[in-house]
């Protein structure tokens, strides 16, 4: 009998392997009684659909276009939803009342887990390739395009230890004005951030500790052709949000060059992960405890969620 629910909100949502991640987890954890779906809702659907759960539900997932439209209905319960005000995440208290007024509603605790599932995709990369991090903020993060993801990944960016600058290439360098305040509030010295079109992008990739991709489908392929072209040696670590096609264009190039390349899936991962404990509310949102009984928890609950993955893959 299913007395837990949990679903992941967007629209189109049919893609989504955030139901296959969730399941896996649950069944890891032994919760009989949890269960996962996914909803294919819109902006103009969303009030409709919360005013239409009961008890059952413990938590949502929410990708686009709802990350923003939520904000109505719950209060920001961590630093990224309160600074970036985009939550993917929603957790429901039913023993207390909505917070913003919202009549029928529970109260709704919203989170962002898209930064630290960025933040611990290049922790666990860096750890199982033996890779030292830099801690000095002396390195350099490179970020390809400027949208909501790019905003994500810079916030990331900002929790690394070793990075102190970073450049965003793009199409239309002026398309994003959240990026320049975000990285001056988040990371040292007076000019933190360099906005540049994409012809710089090879150029700011070969000097990279760390690269994001966010970018979707094939639109970075034209800078994995002209990396290769130029055939840099290229020193960091790429991760790719893309897992469509699987590696992509980018990613072969990145390792033909040298370099360390993750895929979108890893990032998916962790910030379900975190999802997960945080719906269920067997843990806090914390994946990075280094208490040695947590990290063994974690290391479980993403081996059973990494194996389900990649047989949905």
């Amino acid at each position: 009998m299913i007395n837990h629910r949990c679903a992941v909100l967007g629209k189109p949502i049919a893609h989504s392997l955030s139901p296959v991640l969730h399941n896996a987890a649950y069944r890891a954890l032994g919760l009989d009684d949890w269960f996962y779906d996914r909803h294919e809702v819109g902006e103009s659907d969303l009030d409709g659909f919360l005013k239409g759960l009961d008890s059952q539900w413990a938590g949502l997932s929410l990708t686009m276009p709802l990350k923003k439209t939520i904000q109505p209905y719950g209060e920001p319960s961590n630093k990224w939803a309160r600074e970036l005000g985009v939550a993917n995440t929603a957790v429901f208290d039913w023993s207390a009342p909505n917070a913003s007024g919202v009549e029928g509603l529970p109260a709704i605790r919203l989170y962002n887990t898209d930064v630290p599932g960025i933040r611990l995709a290049f922790d666990h990369a860096y750890r199982v390739h033996g890779v030292d991090e830099p801690g000095d903020r002396s390195g350099e993060a490179v970020i390809i395009g400027n949208g909501n993801t790019a905003t994500s990944a810079l916030a990331a960016c900002t929790m690394m230890p070793g990075i102190g600058h970073v450049t965003i290439v793009a199409r239309h360098p002026d398309g994003n004005a959240e990026l320049e305040p975000l990285a001056g509030k988040f990371l040292p010295g007076e000019h933190p951030i360099s906005i540049l079109g994409m012809d710089h992008a090879v150029e700011a990739l070969r000097a990279a500790d760390v690269a994001i991709n966010t970018i979707p489908g094939h639109a970075a392929d034209g800078v994995a052709a002209r990396l290769l072209d130029a055939a840099p040696a290229v020193k960091g670590a790429l991760l790719d949000v893309v897992y469509d096609p699987r590696p992509t264009e980018l990613m072969k190039a990145w390792r033909r060059c040298g370099g360390l390349a993750i895929g979108g899936e890893e990032m998916l991962l962790y910030q379900g992960m975190i999802q997960v404990w945080l719906m269920t509310g067997i843990r806090g949102e914390d994946p990075q405890s280094t208490d040695p009984a947590d990290r063994e928890r974690n290391e479980a609950l993403g081996s059973a969620m990494r194996q389900a993955l990649e047989e949905a893959l």
